[in-house]
């Protein structure tokens, strides 16, 4: 089912249409729900989290447009960085922090570095030809399936896994090479 059919069924309040909206996007809403949490949550915080955002999907789902450019990820990454975000300000710390222990936030050089560093792997990232891009954006930032992703694509799954592989190897190069010339 295409995303543009699955918003119309989840419009009608369609439990199929939820099921499959759930075993889609939930790697996808997990990932989300990491990144803003920066791992100061257990497995079961985040699959709760994750359960949140689809109830929250369920409870709005008369209010998305089908025909949407950008579809239902956008939507489900907001929420889920919403929900995660809200757990972190509900949630302290239960042992307090030393006076004399180091500042565990990064410092605003540390912070330029990453936002450098960032920089170069995605134009890095967006210097692959097609259909590694595709392929790369999908699998480790979406966090889609391999086999779904190479079945999209047309390929097999062993070509898809030797693509990656050639594609760490290229990435790796430029990232270095970055380094060795600062």
């Amino acid at each position: 089912m295409d995303e543009r059919t699955l918003i119309k069924k989840l419009n009608r309040h369609s439990r199929g249409a939820l099921d499959q909206a759930v075993a889609r996007y939930t790697p996808y809403v997990s990932a989300v729900i990491l990144r803003t949490l920066a791992g100061r949550a257990c497995r079961e915080d985040v699959e709760e989290l994750c359960a949140d955002v689809f109830v929250s999907l369920w409870a709005h789902a008369d209010t998305l447009d089908p025909e949407a450019e950008k579809g239902l990820r956008p939507w489900l990454a907001a929420v889920a960085k919403n929900k995660a975000t809200d757990w972190l300000r509900r949630t302290r710390p239960s042992a307090p922090i030393p006076e004399d222990a180091p500042d565990p936030s990064p410092g605003p050089e540390e912070l330029a570095q990453r936002r450098e560093q960032s920089q170069r792997l995605w134009a890095a990232v967006d210097g692959l030809d097609e259909p590694d891009r595709t392929l790369f954006v999908r699998y480790y930032y979406e966090g889609d399936k391999l086999k779904t992703i190479a079945a999209e694509l047309g390929m097999s799954q062993t070509a898809a896994k030797q693509r990656l592989f050639r594609g760490r190897k290229a990435l790796r190069a430029v990232l270095q090479k970055g380094v060795e010339t600062a």
